[in-house]
């Protein structure tokens, strides 16, 4: 069973830019599938971004392309969320999440993915 503990989320002005990480333990069978998420008060979780395991591909939700970048140690060990350029309504718990090798492959749906962390609160002020 995986174990994802997220961190780096606060309180940051429209405009700057935040790093969150998120360590990954209880790996017994190589790397997964990676991703983030988030969810606003009153809205429904967010495709964020995920990279997958073997082409280290990446994928990012039509609201965060070209602020936000996500990445992954060499180890595989930390999983990272880049953010710049912050706006009001990236105000969000993040979270990290990871999919069980041989599962339907990285995609949107928050449904898809089978290991969450409990999430890191961002709030951005105008």
């Amino acid at each position: 069973q995986l174990q994802l503990v997220e961190s780096g989320g606060g309180l940051v002005q429209a405009g700057g830019s935040l790093n969150l990480s998120c360590v990954i333990s209880g790996r017994t069978f190589g790397r997964n599938h990676m991703a983030w998420f988030r969810q606003a008060p009153g809205k429904e979780r967010e495709f964020v971004a995920f990279i997958t395991w073997q082409s280290r591909t990446t994928s990012y939700g039509h609201a965060v392309k070209g602020r936000f970048t996500i990445s992954e140690d060499d180890a595989g060990n930390t999983l990272y969320l880049h953010m710049n350029s912050l706006k009001v309504e990236d105000t969000a718990v993040y979270y990290c999440a990871a999919q069980t090798r041989g599962g339907p492959g990285a995609t949107f749906n928050p449904g898809d993915w089978d290991s969450w962390g409990h999430g890191t609160q961002v709030i951005v002020s105008s």
